[in-house]
């Protein structure tokens, strides 16, 4: 019980552990740019004005799609970056399991790669697949489930297959229309449905078969991506709000509105027939 609420995939309220190894970084750069007397440049965040609007199109349960694998890959970016040593498993070793044809050099295991790196490589996943925004999220739940139950490390030599597979399972898991592994095959052209079979089970007992995602644990995620973004002013996209967005906003409002009224309504016909339904057994019971 003790393991299972220090683990953030598992327990709403333990800490996330990408979170976590971006503060060093956060720190630094902010005592660098204090001590450098670095002004933080021209505002590049958008406000609303008495002409302009702009709303945040992300929410909880309807992610932005991009923003959120760019916080995503950024979360693994760090993992990677500030990792506490190479624990890794063969399984997910691209050197005995490539996922080209082209040779992996014998150096590969030396260099991090950087953030443009690893969102290419999950966006082109996202986008040949069809993939939603949630499943991203659910993508880094599994993958720092995966570290946490295995006790390995993600690093330069496995950061590709441990991603490759946090996104395959996230993929059947969360989507309604679940992307085959031999779909996988046809966007990797190179790797075989024998390998990506493999690696699935591996994956899975490497998890214990744990595969459920808490919507709380969904959401401390996602929020902490957004907190994630705000620390290294990657935020959100804004969008003007256009006159059918505001009357299509308008719209749910009083659709929610009528809805709330409607059960308002109801609890209290059913608290008024429990007061009715008190005092008539309180009547009987004085005839009695």
């Amino acid at each position: 019980d003790l393991a299972l609420e220090s683990n953030p995939s598992d327990h709403p309220r333990a800490s996330t552990i990408f979170l976590s190894k971006s503060q060093t970084d956060v720190r630094e750069k902010r005592r660098s740019n204090h001590i450098n007397h670095v002004s933080p440049g021209q505002l590049t965040k958008k406000y609303s004005s008495c002409s302009t609007i702009f709303i945040d199109d992300s929410t909880v349960s309807q992610p932005n799609l991009r923003s959120t694998i760019k916080c995503v890959t950024l979360a693994i970016f760090y993992h990677i970056k500030n990792r506490d040593s190479d624990r890794s498993l063969d399984i997910f070793d691209e050197k005995s399991h490539p996922l080209t044809r082209e040779e992996v050099p014998d150096d590969y295991y030396k260099h991090d790669p950087d953030h443009k790196h690893i969102y290419r490589f999950v966006r082109t996943l996202f986008s040949a697949a069809q993939l939603t925004a949630e499943c991203a999220i659910v993508t880094l739940v599994y993958l720092e489930r995966l570290l946490t139950y295995a006790e390995i490390d993600i690093c330069p030599s496995n950061w590709k297959r441990i991603v490759l597979g946090a996104i395959l399972l996230a993929s059947k898991v969360w989507d309604d229309q679940a992307v085959w592994n031999v779909d996988y095959c046809q966007i990797l052209k190179d790797i075989t449905v024998e390998d990506m079979n493999e690696m699935e089970r591996h994956f899975l007992e490497l998890l214990q078969f744990n595969i459920n995602v808490p919507a709380s644990v969904y959401a401390k995620y996602y929020f902490d991506l957004r907190s994630l973004a705000d620390d290294n002013n990657l935020s959100f996209l804004l969008e003007p709000l256009s006159k059918e967005r505001a009357q299509k906003l308008e719209a749910i409002s009083r659709l929610c509105e009528d809805k709330y009224k409607d059960l308002s309504k109801a609890a209290m016909r059913r608290s008024f027939s429990a007061d009715n339904l008190v005092g008539i057994r309180r009547s009987n019971a004085i005839l009695s």
